[in-house]
């Protein structure tokens, strides 16, 4: 009986989750979860990606503990996001978090060398001043001494792979978020880069999903009980990992990666890279078996997780379970918000009630209000969104899958429904785990495919429909 381990860190969390595969089933169960917070210092946000690591080996440990044999191990995680290494093959700083201000403003003065046109044709990536193309802009604007001294780029779950294995390589569906990744050639646009003076030479080696790229290393092998252990470049972007385990099939079908953000799209065998797609401001991402992600970034749950931070703060804790009860009992929200002009951390309800006074619309008067408002926004920006998918690949979309953690909230997935008058199939809520780890296993010849694998997500978890 196979046994892998996947590692899936979140914006919000991280976990690391045992699946193995029987009769054609996949069983998964969370060995060890922690919080992810970012640090926030004078001088900027910051991931703490050591004490990450040290939680993901602490899973690992656990894992060990049971004296299982583990086929293997890969990471997935957020995008866009990256560690600089030096020549002593140590981090020259700490990674930022993409919500970090130091881009903001940057893209604007990045198309006054490069034409944002051109930027899109080259890139087919949605323009969002969190990509690493602006970052890194950023650092070479301020004359970083980091971005100067750096040997090597590593994307978040390459570098924690890297830091597991000794080997440094960019996995494809990760590299594809940074905006210098071209997606018909599957490759870095090196000279994008050089016309902007970054250095190019920092890019890792590129490598497909599914690939072996190595084992523990010696004294983690020992130290985790798992001995040398494989480790695979699973489809490293989470939402990559958690298409991958989405339950479809046909061709009719789109996608909403559902949590801190929501990653809504299709999967398509070539990218869609047109005036039309850089006028809706869509991205093209690159997905498992040379396929293309064509999606649209949105807010997402972010803007329900501010709110409950920050009545947490005020000593008013809630779970989400009581926030989702409460917008249920409030009814109907008058008007909808836009979820995309609240991308930055702050007093989320405050920022809420400001935008509805400054756009002349009722504000929410409770927590409920609130949350039902958020939720029915959400829901609407879907709509668009819907709209805009099948106009680019001119057809029509009659199912929804929703699958992550947000695919449990039932008022969200019903007011999809009804709003966007298609068929919503929630579920699995574990998809990211579950691509993660099908990914791995198709690298290691125990699953045929990415049908194969869906199968196995269909056999294995269960799913509601909303009509």
């Amino acid at each position: 009986m196979p046994h892998y381990l996947a590692i899936d860190l979140g914006a919000e969390s991280g976990r690391v989750m045992l699946g193995h595969l029987d009769a054609g089933r996949l069983a998964l169960q969370e060995l060890h979860r922690f919080p992810n917070q970012p640090v926030h210092l004078p001088f900027g946000r910051y991931w703490d990606a050591f004490r990450l690591h040290h939680e993901m080996v602490e899973g690992l440990a656990i894992a060990g503990r049971r004296g299982l044999r583990v086929d293997g191990i890969g990471v997935d995680t957020w995008g866009v996001d990256y560690g600089l290494i030096g020549a002593d093959g140590a981090l020259v700083d700490c990674p930022r978090c993409y919500r970090d201000d130091r881009t903001n403003g940057i893209p604007e003065q990045l198309f006054q060398v490069v034409p944002r046109a051109e930027v899109f044709a080259r890139t087919g990536i949605q323009i969002m001043a969190i990509n690493t193309l602006y970052q890194l802009y950023s650092m070479r604007l301020a004359r970083s001494p980091a971005l100067q001294s750096a040997e090597r780029l590593l994307f978040m779950p390459d570098l924690f792979v890297y830091w597991l294995t000794g080997v440094a390589r960019g996995e494809v569906t990760i590299a594809s978020t940074s905006q210098f990744y071209d997606p018909q050639a599957r490759r870095f646009d090196s000279e994008l880069l050089e016309k902007l003076g970054i250095p190019s030479r920092i890019l890792p080696e590129l490598i497909e999903p599914g690939e072996r790229v190595g084992t523990l290393l010696p004294r983690l092998a020992e130290s985790t009980g798992l001995g040398a252990a494989p480790v695979f470049a699973t489809t490293s972007h989470d939402t990559a990992s958690a298409v991958a385990a989405v339950p479809a099939q046909g061709d009719d079908w789109c996608y909403i990666s559902s949590g801190t953000w929501s990653l809504m799209g299709v999967e398509l065998p070539r990218p869609i890279v047109s005036e039309k797609s850089a006028a809706l401001n869509y991205t093209n991402e690159a997905g498992f078996g040379g396929s293309t992600r064509l999606l649209k970034n949105i807010a997402g749950l972010w803007l329900l997780q501010e709110c409950r931070r920050e009545w947490a703060a005020r000593g008013e804790s809630h779970t989400y379970s009581e926030l989702a009860q409460m917008a249920e009992e409030a009814g109907p929200a008058a008007r909808v918000i836009d979820p995309d002009d609240f991308l930055q951390p702050g007093d989320m309800p405050r920022r809420i009630a400001e935008w509805c006074r400054a756009h002349a619309i009722p504000e929410p008067k409770s927590k409920g209000e609130t949350c039902r408002l958020i939720l029915e926004s959400l829901a609407a920006r879907y709509c668009q969104v819907l709209e805009g998918l099948e106009d680019l690949v001119g057809r029509k979309i009659r199912t929804v899958h929703i699958v992550g953690g947000g695919s449990r909230n039932s008022l969200l997935n019903r007011l999809v429904a009804k709003a966007s008058g298609r068929t919503v199939i929630a579920g699995p809520v574990e998809a990211t785990a579950a691509g993660n780890i099908l990914v791995q296993a198709i690298g290691a010849g125990e699953v045929a495919g990415l049908s194969d694998a869906r199968e196995i997500v269909r056999q294995s978890f269960e799913i509601e429909t909303y009509t």
